[in-house]
């Protein structure tokens, strides 16, 4: 498999939230701004990509009794990383986005790619995995978040698109409005890729 199929395959064709249905609960959680969804699936790539390399760099020294045990511990160090980055420089991003921060370490779609890719592969192989598979997921989270935020609020990123003219759809902003949105989207993506396949 070349560098461009691994990314595309964590990415899009093995997707872990529309394939997998992986992570969903931080994606129905902080999808109701495009910022929020930016930053927390900038945050996972980070974490993922990172983690899923050193997974891969000491997998034949890991002895399988404890290899779940250091690759939650690997995950830990990355997403504290990541937290403690965040408090510094976006401090109400931080509060905003709360605990699912810290939840990063037990998000299925780490665990799922440390055990799936990185425990198997060569570390540049299982990095460009953890890249991709964190931009398939940041990319689910955009485009629930984009809809949410211009239904609910009229804006994207914060800034104002909808003129006075728009009424906001409070549902969108409510957490039903994420299940529902995340469940078409899957539905929408499999439904097609059977037709084709």
């Amino acid at each position: 498999m070349t560098k461009k199929d691994i990314f595309l395959n964590g990415a899009f064709r093995e997707n872990s939230v529309w394939k997998q249905i992986l992570g969903i609960c931080s994606t129905l959680a902080v999808t109701n701004l495009m910022l929020n969804s930016l930053i927390m699936g900038l945050g996972l790539t980070f974490a993922l990509a990172l983690s899923s390399f050193t997974i891969s760099l000491i997998r034949n020294y890991t002895p399988r009794s404890v290899r779940m045990i250091a690759q939650t511990l690997i995950i830990a160090a990355y997403v504290i990383i990541v937290d403690i980055i965040l408090k510094a420089k976006l401090p109400d991003i931080s509060k905003q986005l709360g605990p699912y921060v810290g939840l990063i370490i037990t998000n299925c779609i780490l665990m799922g790619r440390a055990e799936a890719f990185a425990s198997k592969y060569p570390p540049l192989d299982s990095l460009i995995d953890g890249i991709g598979a964190g931009a398939g997921y940041t990319l689910v989270l955009l485009v629930i978040s984009f809809i949410r935020e211009l239904f609910g609020f009229g804006s994207l990123f914060g800034v104002k698109v909808l003129g006075s003219w728009w009424t906001n759809w409070s549902i969108m902003v409510m957490a039903p409005s994420a299940f529902f949105l995340l469940a078409m989207l899957i539905w929408i993506i499999n439904n097609k890729y059977y037709k084709v396949g």
